[in-house]
């Protein structure tokens, strides 16, 4: 195995310094560098919290900043943060109105948030939310629901937009209570994941196969399936996510995720199939997102998502955002 770290054990903490030295108009570190939040806050605003484990930047600290997240944290790669640096993070960005945690659709992830939450109550008004925007584990009947994967990063992006246009905590909570079911996802992978504390791959596919239906922490999907050509990978997930959401309303966001090993030009050519199907199939794609956002270390993969939005929605998506991952009208 070879990748540009120095060891397995201080790549996570290394690659977080480089990252708060080139966004330093964006981030700072927290107290006692336990996580990455928002140069300036805002006093009187939800402060917006998420975080997970590394590997799958640039979510979430590439979401820091105006517009999006007040701080993320981050554990070690593939394991959620510790229940001190959320409760860090919740003293630091907590400007009065209280705080918001976006979290991911993962047993430790949850677990943890939940035990900051209840750590941190008696000082602060905290509320929680869950994203579990993949297709996949619904249609494995995993017990535990679906997992937060691509979606998150359209979820942070519209609950930061309405927190810096002043909505109250307990209105965003509602926000994104009704987003939830508007928001599918569904990858694929050419390759599994090197993880550098073992050296080794999540799962190893043969020169003519794919895996589809893939998680974001490396986990294979529900079926092992020929390799093809891209319009019939691609249709396969569109159609798929589709039909999950695409009867509530007529106008969408398209957005095509890279998983950290796929260049831009095979995303963009996904994003024309999948553009292609939707339209085909009487749904506008009125907004569009595609790149590498939500990754999953080296995988060569993507994901397609869906997300069905109003037009209030719209408006928060179009409205300033200035992060080091995601930025406009600024």
């Amino acid at each position: 195995m070879k990748k540009f770290m120095n060891t397995a054990e201080t790549m996570v903490a290394e690659s977080l310094d480089g990252f708060v030295r080139a966004h330093e108009d964006f981030v700072v570190f927290g107290a006692d560098r336990r996580f990455v939040r928002r140069r300036h806050l805002v006093p009187g605003k939800v402060a917006i919290i998420s975080g997970g484990g590394a590997g799958h930047e640039p979510m979430h600290i590439g979401f820091v900043g105006r517009g999006m997240l007040d701080a993320a944290c981050v554990g070690h790669i593939f394991t959620s943060p510790t229940p001190d640096q959320i409760v860090g993070a919740i003293e630091e960005t907590d400007t009065g109105a209280g705080c918001l945690l976006v979290v991911k659709n993962y047993d430790g992830d949850v677990m943890n948030f939940e035990m900051a939450a209840e750590m941190a109550s008696s000082r602060h008004k905290i509320e929680m939310v869950i994203v579990s925007d993949d297709v996949e584990t619904a249609r494995t009947r995993d017990s535990r629901g679906r997992r937060g994967v691509a979606g998150t990063v359209i979820v942070e992006r519209l609950l930061g937009a309405a927190a810096e246009k002043g909505m109250a905590l307990a209105e965003l909570k509602a926000l994104a209570g009704d987003l939830s079911p508007r928001i599918r996802s569904m990858g694929v992978a050419l390759t599994g994941v090197t993880v550098p504390h073992t050296q080794r791959s999540t799962f190893a596919l043969g020169p003519g196969e794919i895996e589809m239906g893939v998680g974001i922490h490396g986990e294979p999907g529900h079926e092992r399936e020929p390799f093809s050509n891209a319009d019939a990978i691609i249709t396969h997930l569109s159609e798929t996510v589709f039909n999950e959401v695409a009867p509530v309303a007529d106008k969408a966001l398209l957005f095509v995720n890279g998983l950290g090993g796929t260049p831009p030009a095979e995303l963009y050519l996904a994003y024309n199939t999948a553009h292609r199907f939707m339209t085909d199939h009487d749904l506008r794609i009125v907004r569009s997102l595609v790149g590498t956002y939500a990754t999953s270390l080296d995988m060569q993969g993507l994901s397609v998502t869906l997300a069905i939005l109003r037009e209030d929605e719209l408006l928060l998506w179009d409205s300033p955002v200035a992060t080091a991952a995601l930025r406009w009208g600024c």
